[in-house]
């Protein structure tokens, strides 16, 4: 699996406690359709068995099972404190 969190995240994930999830998440538009985008969250999931768990030296990812080998890059974005993880490298699915 290859995903690469960059120094911003990390930084971010560990005063957050230092789980994430990267899980993908359904999108519908206004006129029908569906995509399902890829998004992160600085928590464990609901159910973590559903999950592929990675451990890094200094924190746990868990990663949807459709999203590995994905190349993905989880970053961390914002001002002022006001910092949300995101996801790159992830394509859009039906």
């Amino acid at each position: 699996m290859t995903i690469e969190v960059t120094p911003r995240a990390r930084e971010w994930l560990n005063k957050k406690g230092g789980v994430a999830t990267v899980r993908l998440s359904p999108r519908r538009g206004c006129c029908g359709g569906r995509a399902d985008i890829a998004v992160a969250e600085a928590r464990p999931p609901d159910s973590p068995e559903r999950y592929v768990r990675l451990e890094f030296e200094d924190m746990t990812l868990y990663v949807d099972p459709t999203l590995v080998d994905q190349g993905l890059t989880l970053d961390a974005e914002g001002f002022l404190g006001l910092k949300h993880l995101f996801v790159e490298g992830a394509p859009l699915t039906r």
